[in-house]
């Protein structure tokens, strides 16, 4: 036995080296000869092939799921929010008060667009008066000055009638005046004939069809614009948007309030009929053209028994078959519904 501080046997060194390599060997992964692998037919390809295998097993199983098909794309959400948007706005068009707003705005557009090509028809013709009035006068003299305001004291008198006839036709209140009609004309007329004598064959030194027409033209466009805008205006009037929806009923009145009650409505009466309507049981109506609300529904309900009129007309229908206010009209054909 050899002493702990002197030097190790070679016996030593060679049981140390040979525990180091058994210890270096049990670490390393067992490895497959490549013999055994081949006996066992493990090659790569057939590893790789069961891979494949596998993974379209797989791909088969996912296949047969169309929950992706059920899945909106973003082309699809973009036509669908497209297809609601679409949906709704009609909807909103049906509605009385958006009808009725719709109308309205048409209206005042059609206005507009009257009174604009009325002032530049005018305009237009407010050369060829000047012509006429100055009868030669040199330029920049007074006579030739004056005459450049023949035309717009005319135009301006004319827009005045005119524009009292639409808006009195926009409040359901047409003027039906021959007095009206005749001053329209007579300034019209005078309008005309200013523009066109310079130019009618006779007068002319040399005539031309073209400078007849473009002088004439002016005139011509007020005319229609006169014309039509009361024909318009009245139409729009009688245009029925149907009944406005039923607003949300108002919340329970706090303890200790009293509620308000709804204003009653009194029920078409024939004219036999008896019994005193005490007061506020009515709602004040203000009388059309003449008349009271009691006497158009009077004249209502005989020609109801008459067979002249329907038994539940429109607004429209009862305002041609009685004469009056779009307003009164509305209201009796609402008694007939609640009667």
């Amino acid at each position: 036995m050899n002493d702990v501080t002197g030097t190790p046997e070679p016996e030593d060194v060679s049981a140390l080296i040979s525990e180091a390599e058994a210890f270096l060997a049990s670490q390393q992964p067992a490895t497959v000869p490549a013999a055994s692998a081949a006996v066992n037919g493990e090659t790569r390809r057939v590893r790789q092939l069961r891979a494949e295998v596998a993974e379209a097993a797989l791909l088969a199983e996912l296949q047969n799921d169309d929950t992706p098909l059920r899945l909106d794309t973003d082309r699809v959400r973009k036509r669908r929010k497209k297809a609601h948007e679409a949906a709704r706005l009609h909807q909103l068009a049906q509605d009385p008060v958006m009808r009725a707003w719709q109308a309205a705005r048409m209206r005042k557009l059609l206005v507009a667009g009257s009174m604009v090509s009325l002032a530049l028809a005018l305009t237009w013709s407010t050369a060829g008066v000047q012509v006429f009035a100055a009868e030669g006068a040199a330029m920049w003299s007074p006579a030739w000055i004056f005459a450049w305001f023949v035309e717009p004291f005319m135009s301006l008198a004319l827009l005045v009638v005119v524009g009292a006839k639409a808006y009195l036709g926009t409040r359901g209140q047409p003027i039906q005046s021959k007095t009206l009609t005749r001053i329209e004309w007579l300034f019209l007329a005078l309008t005309l004939g200013m523009n066109a004598w310079r130019h009618l064959p006779f007068v002319a030194d040399e005539f031309s069809l073209s400078a007849l027409v473009l002088h004439i033209l002016g005139p011509i466009v007020a005319v229609a614009v006169v014309t039509a805008l009361p024909i318009i205006l009245e139409a729009f009037t009688g245009l029925d948007h149907g009944a406005p929806k039923a607003a949300a009923p108002a919340p329970s009145p706090s303890v200790g309030r009293k509620p308000v009650s709804a204003p009653r409505r009194t029920p078409l009466r024939t004219p036999g009929d008896q019994g005193s309507d005490r007061e506020g049981d009515r709602r004040p109506v203000t009388p059309a053209r003449g008349r009271s609300i009691d006497q158009h529904r009077a004249d209502l309900m005989a020609r109801i028994k008459a067979g002249e009129v329907d038994a539940r007309p429109s607004a429209e229908a009862i305002r041609k078959a009685l004469g009056c206010a779009r307003e009164t009209a509305a209201q009796l054909r609402d008694e007939l519904k609640n009667a």
